[in-house]
């Protein structure tokens, strides 16, 4: 089959030879059409972009297609050619191309007994919608109706019941269309564009995801708990006529998987450009504009040379954190995106919301916490398996190549931090770069740590490390403390053992930790302290190869940073009623730190 270039078809539907002879010879040709761009001619190489050099005297834009649905579904089936023809030359794609037909045949030769492969079966079953008009006369195709629609049910967070009963109300006004029935059928006509998602059950304390080897079982192997929901034994529900049925899972995990999307970043014309950005185009001055100016991008280059020699190999970055997806409702509810997002991307491209890539959904009702390792198990696999790479195809250089990807780090808030790196970010010890190091003290009248040794970053002789009566009362000799790598890490959390699953975390360290931190000893404290036990568990990233020689593996969100922060002093400065810190107990505070006389109460 071909492209029609006769004046009712305009280079928009796909016939055989026979069928495209007989239109020219009753309709003729598209007036203006002498360079035949979609037949295999080559536009030459200094014609301006700005000018149609093949159709100057025509108005020829109401016969292209307007919705570049075959662009699209090249780019999703890899279907790109060499050169601007439709098809390779030497190819055609006989008239009867379903799944039981005969359909790549090379020309001169014949294949009667082959049938395409899974993949080629798809792009033919869509082509094949793309050709076929909603009605008679109309713009749209049906396969373009329905992506655009569905578009719009996404932007719009449509349910799918009120999606369905649209269509319905669709169907009665314009019976001659041909529009699917229910959101199902649409979903069904548009699956094969690729980009799924996977549901793992999981367990409804956190313990386990039913995926892998462990896929097939029915109760957790750890709390006991059932897989599904309202059952007591293995036997599968039945209804009144004895018909089977399906059951319903107590939680489930929505996975996106990584490959097929950063595949498709090369695979499509429209964005493999832009994955070499930052090698090709970024301006190197010493400047921080983008992840690729930073220190800990040019330390992983230095540490993996063989992965940066290749520009296209991509580096994410991962964001988590919990939202109410209720809104306004006062359902207590948390549901945790993961998100990955793709910094080889210019940066007024990769921090658009359209170019984010959703990873994950972790189901509520509460939050995973430290169990959120348990859900990140399949991102870790894919990670692990893009370290060593997969064939990828890069259509702007027209060859495979072996597509290799690293995550540099997380964006998280404090509490999201803790759950992802396994250090505890509250109580005595808060700060993750100081660890154990960390300088604290228990404010009795305010009833909460405050971390006063920030002057140690000082300058060994600035004046600020001896004004005793500003600060905490002490004056300040030491230096600023070394941060922990990630192999040292790795060395103490060697022999720790951590259980997941929200039945399973014992009440006595709980217990201990807090009596702990609110002690007063702080020198006998220092002496019985194990840094491995400030330790919550060994994060799952440590998974990865490379994760230890990271030297920033996990970041504070700005917008915390920004909004709490700025908040809590302009609200001190203007003595915002609610927001201001100033109250009694903090100056109660001041008077046993004996600091800042001329504010005791």
């Amino acid at each position: 089959m071909i492209l029609c270039p006769c004046k009712k078809c305009g280079n928009i539907y796909w016939h055989s030879r026979e069928v495209v002879y007989e239109h020219l010879v009753v309709d003729g040709f598209i007036r203006g059409y002498k360079k035949w761009i979609f037949h295999g001619e080559c536009t030459s190489s200094g014609t301006s972009s700005t000018i149609n050099p093949t159709y100057p005297d025509t108005n020829y834009h109401q016969y292209v297609r307007q919705d570049d649905m075959e662009d699209m579904l090249r780019d999703a089936f890899n279907m790109r050619c060499h050169g601007e023809q439709s098809f390779p030359p030497d190819f055609i794609i006989s008239e009867d191309c379903n799944i039981t037909g005969n359909v790549f045949c090379e020309t001169g030769t014949s294949a009667p007994n082959e049938e395409p492969n899974e993949e080629a079966a798809k792009f033919y079953n869509l082509l094949n919608e793309m050709n076929e008009e909603l009605y008679e006369g109309s713009k749209y195709s049906k396969l373009s109706f329905c992506i655009r629609l569905f578009h719009l049910k996404c932007l719009g967070g449509w349910t799918g019941n009120s999606f369905t009963m649209l269509l319905e109300f669709l169907r009665e006004m314009f019976p001659f269309a041909k529009i699917p029935q229910s959101c199902q059928d649409m979903k069904r006509l548009i699956k094969d564009l690729g980009l799924r998602y996977d549901k793992i059950h999981s367990c409804p304390n956190d313990c386990m995801l039913y995926w892998g080897d462990q896929k097939n079982q029915q109760s957790c192997h750890v709390c006991g708990k059932s897989r599904w929901m309202n059952s007591n034994t293995e036997d599968v529900n039945t209804d009144e006529g004895g018909a089977q049925l399906r059951k319903k899972p107590v939680k489930v995990l929505r996975y996106f998987p990584l490959i097929p999307r950063l595949q498709r970043l090369f695979m499509s014309s429209k964005t493999a450009e832009s994955m070499t950005w930052h090698n090709d185009q970024r301006t190197d001055d010493g400047l921080l504009r983008h992840p690729a100016d930073s220190l800990a991008w040019k330390s992983f280059d230095s540490k993996f040379p063989s992965f940066a020699s290749d520009p296209r190999n991509v580096r994410l970055g991962l964001a988590a954190d919990g939202f109410n997806p209720f809104k306004i409702m006062s359902t207590s509810y948390s549901t945790w995106p993961v998100v990955l997002v793709p910094y080889n991307l210019p940066p007024w491209i990769c921090m658009k919301q359209s170019s984010f890539i959703l990873s994950m959904i972790i189901p509520g009702e509460k939050g995973p916490g430290n169990d959120i390792d348990i859900y990140l198990q399949p991102l870790i696999k894919e990670l692990k398996q893009l370290w060593s790479g997969v064939e990828t195809y890069d259509v702007l250089r027209k060859e495979n190549f072996n597509l290799r990807a690293a995550l540099l780090w997380t964006i998280n808030d404090f509490p999201a931090y803790a759950n992802l790196s396994g250090w505890s970010t509250k109580g005595r010890y808060a700060c993750p770069c100081c660890a154990a190091q960390t300088c604290s003290k228990w404010l009795y009248n305010g009833k909460k740590f405050s971390y006063m040794g920030h002057r140690r970053w000082l300058d060994a002789n600035h004046k600020f490390r001896f004004q005793r009566t500003l600060f905490d009362g002490t004056e300040e000799y030491r230096g600023a403390p070394e941060q922990t790598v990630g192999s040292e890490i790795l060395f103490m959390l060697k022999d720790i053992n951590f259980s997941y699953g929200k039945m399973n975390q014992p009440p006595i360290t709980q217990t201990r930790r807090r009596s702990r931190d609110e002690s007063d000893d702080e020198s006998d404290e220092e002496d019985d302290l194990n840094e491995a036990e400030l330790w919550k568990k060994r994060s799952i990233f440590f998974e990865l190869p490379y994760w230890e020689h990271n030297i920033l593996r996990h970041n504070l969100d700005v917008m915390h940073i920004e909004k709490n922060v700025c908040e809590n002093i302009i609200g001190t400065i203007l003595n915002v009623d609610g927001k201001s810190k100033d109250n009694l107990q903090s100056r109660l505070d001041l008077v046993d730190m004996r600091i800042r006389r001329d504010l005791h109460p």
